[in-house]
């Protein structure tokens, strides 16, 4: 039987997550990243630690079918290479930054620059979007260290917390892209790698599905169950149960966690009681 290949970063964060959902997919990995290519004994998949910055290039040549790996280095990247899912981790983006003690934001700031970046391909492109004509010096490491060495007037690199940005001195101006980590495939996958993949993905779907939503049960009125189960539209439809005390029921449905405290404040306007919140480990839908 075919086994699905599936790059992942080496080291670091994005990897230590992608090892984790796979682990909340019911995958796992029994030796750890010092090999370069592990075998896993309960689904037909085979794990490949590889640098990060060479995974684009393994995905188009179908030398690995699948890889969990950031949308920035795919868009620097430009290879031909098809995202199938975004997952939802690793978030960051990709933006200029200046030193803190320039005060304007406007793009036109870089007009004859020097910019320091590990993204050309993706800084040439917003550039020539913007008709901005800079210096692109490309760094392959410590990209915020340049304005402080006098080597570029700005730069272009990751963002997340911004902590590293403030550390040297800059401050973000501009957005070039958002990015997080995704699924991304290659296009030379056979019949037989596409089904086991759709098994992989379809269990996917159910952890983040669940990391996204939150079990709810709730004491209702009885004349109150209707306008109260309009309010949680995730499901096709709440489970009401009848308590001991008449006149009442307990309602148990999911809710979506990026509404959560405005879905809880309505339901207490509509006159649920004893709230409980559940957190779900798989949803299959």
């Amino acid at each position: 039987m075919s086994k699905l290949k599936i790059a992942i970063q080496k080291s670091g964060r994005l990897c230590e997550e992608s090892l984790q959902l796979l682990k909340d997919c019911g995958i796992f990995i029994n030796n750890g990243k010092d090999q370069l290519k592990v075998s896993v004994e309960n689904f037909p998949i085979e794990i490949m630690y590889l640098r990060n910055s060479d995974i684009p290039q393994y995905l188009e040549d179908g030398v690995v079918d699948i890889a969990i790996v950031g949308e920035n280095l795919l868009a620097e990247k430009q290879k031909n290479i098809e995202i199938i899912q975004p997952l939802g981790f690793s978030k960051c983006r990709v933006s200029l930054a200046i030193p803190k003690e320039v005060e304007t934001d406007d793009i036109d700031y870089f007009q004859g620059k020097k910019i320091a970046t590990s993204y050309p391909n993706t800084l040439k492109n917003f550039l020539n979007k913007n008709n901005i004509s800079a210096d692109i010096h490309v760094i392959s490491g410590s990209v915020e260290i340049a304005p402080n060495i006098g080597l570029a007037d700005g730069i272009c690199d990751i963002v997340s917390s911004g902590s590293t940005l403030f550390k040297n001195g800059l401050r973000e101006t501009i957005t070039l892209l958002k990015s997080e980590a995704v699924l991304a495939k290659t296009s030379q996958l056979d019949i037989e790698k596409q089904n086991i993949l759709e098994k992989f993905l379809f269990r996917i779907k159910a952890v983040l599905k669940a990391k996204n939503s939150k079990y709810i049960l709730m004491n209702v009125p009885n004349n109150k169950i209707e306008i109260i189960s309009k309010t949680l539209p995730v499901l096709k439809s709440p489970t009401v149960i009848p308590l001991a005390e008449e006149g009442w029921s307990s309602i148990h449905s999911v809710i979506n966690g990026e509404r959560f405290w405005e879905v809880i404040d309505e339901l207490k306007e509509k006159g649920a009681q004893d709230i409980l919140i559940i957190p779900i480990d798989k949803m299959v839908i």
